[in-house]
């Protein structure tokens, strides 16, 4: 089996424990206009490798991954070649290696894949499912599917980016609380990133327009979703 992916490498700590060897998977069902690797939009880009050679690669790099490292697959949107994903999930679980995805949480899962993840990171972009329509394309499961991660009782990192003009007054942060205040949060973390125009030079190199205008926040914005969580008592973290 093959699987398609554009980048990859070693990371500390961003993408889960320790030091991760990270996976970048090819393909994305969303277009959020800020995204930082556009690169990985189209599903026939990127390379491609045998789902053998890259479970030969990553038992190869298993002495460096200390403090709890592991392997993490992101994107793009990783789940959309599940197939391929699972094999090589497996193999990992078989081999004691700690496995972790990155997810935009709006594609449906299956209990084979979800019973191979170790961590589950995963985007909450807005709580409003028309505006985030709107932003990024069709969207569907996604409040589904954060109810069933937290309610699986695996460790869930759910990180929602602050943009301006889109999700960062406080009336979004209390909306944000209210939504998960009534769900099993108890091993669940959130971390709330400023918005960054990292992608912004990868956009203009594939020759397209990139959108984003006046969608920065400042670090008291993020200090104040920090607090209103808190005041639910809900876990925080800045990685």
């Amino acid at each position: 089996m093959q699987i398609r992916y554009f980048q990859k490498g070693f990371n500390y700590s961003q993408d889960g424990t320790g030091n991760r060897l990270v996976i970048h998977l090819q393909g994305c069902n969303l277009h959020c206009p800020w995204c930082s690797n556009p690169e990985g939009m189209n599903g026939n880009g990127g390379e491609s490798l045998s789902t053998d050679d890259l479970i030969k690669e990553i038992a190869s790099c298993k002495r460096l991954f200390f403090d709890g490292g592991g392997v993490t697959f992101t994107g793009g949107e990783c789940t959309l070649q599940k197939d391929a994903l699972i094999e090589v999930l497996k193999s990992c679980k078989q081999n004691g290696v700690h496995t972790a995805i990155e997810t935009n949480g709006t594609c449906p899962y299956t209990v084979d894949l979800f019973e191979n993840i170790d961590l589950i990171i995963s985007d909450f972009k807005h709580y409003d499912e028309e505006k985030l329509r709107k932003r990024v394309g069709q969207v569907r499961d996604y409040r589904k599917n954060i109810t069933d991660y937290l309610k699986s009782g695996k460790p869930l990192l759910i990180r929602i980016v602050l943009i301006n003009g889109f999700n960062a007054e406080r009336e979004d942060a209390i909306c944000f609380a209210e939504f998960f205040k009534d769900l099993p949060t108890q091993n669940a973390t959130f971390e709330f990133l400023p918005y960054h125009e990292y992608g912004k030079s990868k956009w203009e190199k594939l020759g397209k327009e990139y959108q984003m205008k006046d969608a920065f926040v400042t670090q008291d914005t993020v200090k104040l979703f920090e607090e209103i969580f808190k005041s639910y008592h809900f876990k925080t973290i800045r990685s």
